[in-house]
């Protein structure tokens, strides 16, 4: 039987130093998604450049193994162990992806990887993560607007531009609901080029207000119904959406 799951490792201030792996028919609170080799040579380049890289690779990694994160079990989340100081004097270079469930365990197998699905499942999610990741990863450092309205507008024009990329697959996508998503994704890619434009932090927020309620994601949920996607928000995104 393949080895797919991974118990809980036995860890000393943060560091694993074993890891069980079992059956993924029995108990487990974290699966493997994929694993890599970090290409440096000579010495450790330090902790925070490896997690970069894993941050980097991993979500890559997992999006191939399990492409539809709304289908998860409630609790888990994306981590990663990494090469320590040590390991990494001693040849280590490896980079483990899995996805863990935050508190109990699961059974079976997560894997439904990007290459199992029907082409427009495959297209919808590679370009609405795309959208979702443009918004998270370009968050700026300021709390307000007022402080940096240049980041604040780069984020804009990055969620404009893989709405962008969004609606060009959408329209390849035969289907009443994925339509009538496509008609309101246009209307808030809008929003959020005016937002990337804006000429002040006013303006700015005038926009951004449609613009972020234009990607609550409980308004996909028909078009996803309609592909065969998993239909329940995941409970972080329900959460922003509604405050």
């Amino acid at each position: 039987m393949p080895i797919a799951g991974v118990r809980e490792p036995w860890k000393i201030e943060g560091e694993a130093l074993a890891i069980e792996l079992v059956p993924c028919g029995e108990p487990h609170r974290g699966q493997a998604v994929g694993e890599f080799d970090i290409e440096e040579k000579g010495d450790s380049p330090g902790e925070e450049a490896v997690t970069a890289i894993a941050d980097e690779r991993c979500p890559a990694e997992a999006g191939e193994f399990a492409p539809d994160t709304w289908a998860l079990p409630e609790g888990v989340g994306l981590s990663c162990y990494t090469p320590t100081a040590e390991s990494w004097a001693t040849g280590d270079r490896a980079v483990s992806c899995t996805y863990t469930k935050e508190s109990g365990e699961f059974t079976g197998s997560l894997k439904v990887g990007a290459k199992s699905l029907k082409p427009g499942r495959k297209t919808y999610l590679n370009d609405a993560n795309a959208v979702y990741e443009a918004l998270w990863a370009n968050q700026p450092e300021a709390e307000t607007v007022e402080e940096d309205l240049d980041a604040y507008k780069a984020q804009a024009d990055a969620v404009a531009t893989a709405l962008d990329a969004h609606l060009d697959g959408l329209r390849g996508i035969e289907g009443t609901e994925t339509g009538r998503l496509r008609t309101r994704l246009e209307k808030t890619a809008g929003h959020w080029k005016d937002a990337a434009k804006a000429g002040d932090a006013d303006a700015f927020y005038i926009a951004y207000d449609p613009a972020f309620t234009g990607l609550d994601p409980g308004d996909t949920v028909a078009a996803r119904k309609e592909l065969g996607l998993a239909t329940t928000v995941p409970a972080d995104d329900a959460e922003i959406w509604a405050s």
